[in-house]
């Protein structure tokens, strides 16, 4: 692939901070919308969290650090033509040569299903891994509208084979998937009974292993931080709260690859494209700590 540097790049890097070889991370965008049921434009989320990532100011006042400067390289949009089966394997094609070089791969949604493909990328390097997912909905249906990768069935795939997941923010999801909510191997904590519990986050870091890789759809957060989604839902995590939370899993569990999915940008409005673009690099702050004095 091609070497995509400036105004198309993430944090509109230019090459000396975005070289493939040198940077520890790599963007992956794939605009793909092939199964979203409500309202479209998913496939522009990728774009726009780019050109928005162009005004996170590089110094991260919480961090107190330059997080860029572990280098970030973005590759070209996936291609995303086909039919919503060939989806995940290409996505794994694309992210699974740079997570066998120790790369942090972001992917860039897209809808959901483009995830699918990530992890498992990343479990053929790290066969162990659990996945943390943010999310309005459970997703955990077996098929839905003919297809098993449909959005709708993301964490269904994802948890397949008994491998672990960690959903945080549900507070949607269908008759279907009643038999997989909070079953093993998955475990489910629902909006309204994490504002009931303090320790909350505690509980949720104690359902994963080791190594953890983060999905995060953005309705999984309050309507309010991120208005631009096909599927809103009421309530969810505030943007502190997430935060929090994502601070302590990389805190304490080695996270190895990101993705952030379903944005849809609303027209005249900024603020979902930009609230994510600073989401990603407050997450790589917590990756890659690296205080200056």
């Amino acid at each position: 692939m091609s070497e995509v540097h400036g105004a198309t790049s993430f944090l509109g890097l230019g090459e000396a901070d975005s070289r493939s070889e040198s940077s520890r991370v790599v963007v992956l965008p794939v605009p793909y919308e092939g199964t979203t049921t409500f309202h479209k434009g998913t496939r522009r989320g990728p774009e726009a969290i780019l050109w928005a990532s162009q005004q996170v100011e590089l110094f991260d006042e919480e961090l107190r650090q330059e997080t860029y400067t572990v280098g970030v390289h973005t590759l070209p949009p996936l291609d995303v033509e086909g039919s919503p089966e060939e989806i995940p394997p290409r996505v794994a094609a694309a992210v699974l040569p740079w997570a066998r070089r120790g790369k942090f791969v972001v992917t860039l949604g897209g809808e959901h299903t483009a995830s699918v493909g990530s992890v498992w990328a990343y479990r053929e390097v790290f066969p162990d891994v659990s996945v943390l997912q943010i999310d309005a909905h459970a997703d955990l249906r077996p098929a839905y509208e003919g297809t098993r990768f449909n959005h709708a069935c993301a964490a269904g795939r994802m948890c397949e084979y008994k491998h672990p997941l960690t959903q945080v923010g549900i507070r949607n999801f269908s008759v279907d998937e009643l038999p997989y909510v909070d079953r093993p191997p998955t475990r489910t904590f629902l909006a309204q009974e994490i504002r009931k519990n303090p320790h909350w986050i505690d509980a949720v870091v104690d359902t994963l292993g080791k190594n953890v890789y983060i999905t995060i759809d953005v309705d999984g957060f309050d309507p309010s931080v991120f208005p631009g989604t096909g599927t809103p839902e009421p309530g969810g995590l505030s943007w502190y709260e997430g935060l929090a939370l994502l601070c302590r899993v990389c805190q304490s569990r080695k996270v190895v690859g990101l993705d952030v999915v379903e944005v849809t940008p609303i027209p005249g409005q900024v603020a979902t494209e930009f609230a994510a673009a600073k989401l990603i690099y407050r997450i790589l702050g917590y990756v890659f700590p690296a205080k200056f004095s």
